[in-house]
């Protein structure tokens, strides 16, 4: 099954079952006690998990896909031995089964960009918020997010139950999200979520003006859409130049995939070509609905911040 299935469909496929493995990896990291924090910047920090997540998918993934691009948020020494711990070959059956979108069935490899981020939510990772934890990968095609992985390794672990902890949503646009129950947020409320640690003026200013009746500060591009996509919160607000291409690639292709939106904060598309600036220099904005509604309320002020600039650079990241 899996050597006649589209390309797509067995990135997707191969995504799923790596990104529980990657969760494995992070809670055996976690369980042994010595997280090897490096500090990569202000509010900015890398863990042995992060960089052993990265090691896991990336090295898993080219295995099987050598000839697609695969950019991660973690710098690694590309000649660095990668343990067969690490690798997985398994596909997920369960994806295989499905049936590529018309449009996306005829992809080839140099059409494609993956996009990483082994651990999403670092900084909550490190305190104890396992909840905000997720595993992100994103499939571009032509510079559109169209396929998204999210792994929670700790999903329910509340419960204390270690073999029904985590759980995997995925989506392809034209083919729906599995692994969740969407819900519609309440119709009286407008719940916004937005950053929990990297808050600023601006930040806090777009927040407002978007009229919340509640505000849920969370950590996490991942964490903050699958509460978007349960119906949780009604948007997603983040008027900064923090977040990255590993961030919001998967997250976006999820939420697109079940009829949302994700844009900048000017109401334009993020591109992931394999050669655009790494950082969303233009902040993000995402919603289930009314997402005009949302961009018309972000003062002409604040979205005077996110102009692109036109010598705009980003981050390298790790490319394999």
């Amino acid at each position: 099954m899996a050597a006649s299935a589209p390309l797509l469909m067995r990135i997707i496929s191969s995504s799923v079952a790596v990104s529980k493995r990657a969760g494995t990896v992070i809670r055996n990291v976690l369980r042994r006690g010595d997280l090897g924090i490096v500090e990569k910047g202000k509010n900015d920090l890398q863990t042995e998990a992060d960089r052993s997540a990265q090691r896991c998918i990336i090295a898993s993934l080219h295995r099987q896909f050598p000839k697609v691009a695969i950019f991660g948020e973690e710098q690694l020494d590309p000649t660095e031995k990668i343990e067969d711990e690490f690798l997985e070959s398994d596909m997920d059956e369960e994806v295989l089964k499905m049936t590529c979108p018309e449009n996306l069935s005829s992809v080839q490899d140099d059409d494609i960009v993956i996009w990483v981020d082994p651990l999403d939510g670092t900084s909550e990772f490190t305190i104890g918020l396992l909840d905000h934890v997720t595993v992100l990968i994103g499939v571009a095609v032509k510079g559109k997010a169209v396929g998204g992985v999210i792994f929670q390794p700790y999903y329910n672990y509340q419960l204390g139950d270690e073999n029904n902890m985590g759980r995997c949503i995925w989506g392809i646009i034209g083919l729906g999200a599995y692994g969740f129950a969407k819900q519609m947020p309440p119709k009286d409320q407008n719940i916004i979520t937005t950053t929990r640690s990297h808050s600023t003026r601006t930040v806090t200013e777009a927040v407002e003006a978007v009229e919340p009746t509640e505000v849920v500060r969370v950590g996490g591009a991942g964490h903050k859409v699958l509460l978007l996509i349960e119906g949780k919160v009604h948007a997603y607000v983040f008027a900064s130049k923090g977040c990255k291409k590993w961030d919001t690639c998967a997250p976006e292709a999820v939420l697109h995939a079940i009829g949302g939106t994700l844009s900048d904060m000017l109401g334009n598309p993020i591109l992931y070509h394999r050669d655009v600036p790494r950082k969303n220099s233009e902040g993000v904005l995402a919603t289930l609905a009314n997402h005009e509604w949302y961009l018309n309320k972000i003062p002409e002020d604040i979205k005077q911040e996110f102009r692109p600039e036109p010598s705009a650079s980003g981050d390298s990241g790790s490319k394999i």
